[in-house]
């Protein structure tokens, strides 16, 4: 009972920070049927992730498997930081110079997705602007002072705060980030980009729980053997009481 009740918070907390934090998650329509959605993920994640983040709950050769890829394919595209399509998805930076660089380590993503939720990813790839304060050059509304730098900048472009003035209960007047204007233009289209950022989201959520499909799969067979099984069961109980009754 305690691990169900620690199961479910676990689930849960994400959610209820956020919207303690009052923060808006746009919502990610994740969809792990989409293969061609998870291989661009794939890519995005091991191009622009993969050399910080490692997640190394997840192995090359699995991977190509469940996105329809061969091992051949996984070798000459997706794999950078190792020569043995069975390896983890691990990376060479070392924690200590990590540490220095951005504060803290890198997180490993394996799970993260399954820690945050789908939409927390995908409105904080999407909510980076610039912040000269900053010693990347960037803040996110999603992750307030975040040290990571904007990876993807390249393809999305720079863009900045726009602010409105909202009043509390109490008649005080604050500045808040309504909304974002483009700065410079990345190599993509705003559509183009949004896009990317769920395809990579998507992937994620894949990462999160590689066998979600076939526990999916499997709990309908599941459930149809068990609906079977009323009914006959039903039928013998039907048969064996009927003289009592």
């Amino acid at each position: 009972m305690k691990k169900m009740i620690v199961a479910f918070l676990i689930a849960v907390l994400p959610a209820v920070a956020s919207a303690a934090e009052g923060v808006h998650l746009d919502h990610a329509d994740v969809n792990l049927h989409d293969q061609a959605s998870l291989q661009r993920g794939a890519k995005l994640f091991v191009n622009y992730c993969l050399s910080c983040h490692s997640a190394a709950f997840q192995r090359y050769n699995r991977m190509g498997k469940d996105l329809g890829l061969t091992d051949d394919q996984v070798k000459e595209n997706l794999m950078f930081a190792t020569d043995k399509v069975g390896n983890t998805m691990t990376i060479a930076m070392p924690a200590a110079d990590a540490k220095q660089w951005f504060g803290n380590p890198p997180p490993d993503l394996s799970v993260m997705a399954r820690a945050r939720g789908a939409d927390y990813i995908y409105t904080y790839l999407r909510s980076f602007y610039v912040d000269e304060k900053k010693a990347t050059g960037v803040n996110n509304t999603v992750f307030p002072d975040v040290g990571m730098p904007h990876v993807l900048w390249e393809l999305q472009g720079l863009q900045k705060p726009v602010y409105k003035a909202e009043e509390d209960a109490e008649g005080h007047k604050t500045q808040v980030i309504s909304g974002f204007e483009q700065v410079t233009k990345g190599t993509m289209t705003p559509a183009e980009y949004n896009q990317a950022a769920l395809d990579l989201t998507n992937f994620m959520v894949y990462m999160g729980e590689p066998a979600q499909l076939q526990r999916k799969s499997l709990g309908i067979w599941v459930l149809l053997f068990l609906g079977l099984l009323f009914v006959v069961s039903y039928a013998l109980k039907k048969e064996y009481w009927k003289d009592v009754h």
